[in-house]
């Protein structure tokens, strides 16, 4: 959590900006387009046996497993008080179905699988950029600069759409003279900013929120608020002459 300056509240907060909620256990979703490998990599990291098919939407309900988090300070400390039970760290992770274009607007289960994504902590972008004509694209060719914009721009997409919403709920209290307008009036700028840097294509992590700020944003629960780890999955050929023509564009 972003540490406040006292009574200071309109200072830019000082410390990394953590937009998510404290919690146990953490989880990541494996996020993409349909066939780029998210279930083959569900698999990898879990050992588990999904089904991973060459046809898009292999996944529909969401894949989820326990993952143990290797640390050696865990270890040593096991090592030297032998505690009555060992309980290391753990992510849950979590294969999520392909978005495609519009998924904003519904299209291909487009608003489930956003859901999906807004229940976790963390994204891990899956794309592709080997080429197989065996493994069909739903964009008919392999461009992971291209992939990687449709997906972000969805999930801006769906912020948008989510601010504008809260954004005219805050409006209308105002408007009413409701009991909740003091927090209405508090919101309203927050929301407003946040809906700025979005449309100037700032996804809501890299807005440089007052310390104030940033509990409204978490309230919010935005897509473009969580973290985000880029996955590339290339061919193993590729991987072992660590060469390929998109590696520098992505």
């Amino acid at each position: 959590m972003a540490k406040k300056t006292k009574g200071n509240d309109d200072e830019p907060s000082a410390e990394i900006q953590l937009l998510g909620r404290s919690k146990n256990t953490l989880s990541c979703g494996i996020v993409g387009l349909p066939n780029v490998g998210k279930s083959l990599m569900f698999n990898m990291m879990s050992n588990c046996e999904v089904p991973s098919e060459n046809f898009p939407f292999c996944t529909i309900d969401p894949n989820k497993a326990r993952v143990a988090v290797p640390d050696e300070r865990f270890d040593w400390l096991c090592q030297h008080y032998k505690p009555a039970s060992e309980v290391p760290a753990h992510l849950e992770v979590i294969d999520i179905a392909g978005l495609v274009r519009g998924a904003h607007e519904g299209k291909g289960l487009g608003n489930a699988f956003l859901s999906n994504i807004r229940a976790v902590d963390g994204i891990y972008h899956l794309v592709r950029i080997f080429d197989d004509d065996m493994v069909t694209h739903v964009e008919g060719e392999v461009d992971p600069v291209r992939d990687l914009s449709i997906i972000h721009d969805e999930l801006v997409f769906k912020d948008i759409q989510t601010l504008e919403k809260k954004i005219a709920e805050c409006e209308t209290t105002i408007n009413k003279g409701m009991t909740s307008k003091k927090t209405a009036k508090e919101m309203l700028p927050v929301l407003q900013k946040c809906l700025e840097n979005l449309r100037n294509n700032v996804d809501a992590r890299l807005v440089d929120w007052k310390s104030a700020e940033i509990p409204i944003i978490r309230d919010l629960f935005l897509l473009t608020a969580k973290p985000v780890v880029y996955l590339v999955n290339m061919s193993q050929k590729d991987y072992l002459r660590k060469k390929n023509k998109w590696l520098k564009k992505v």
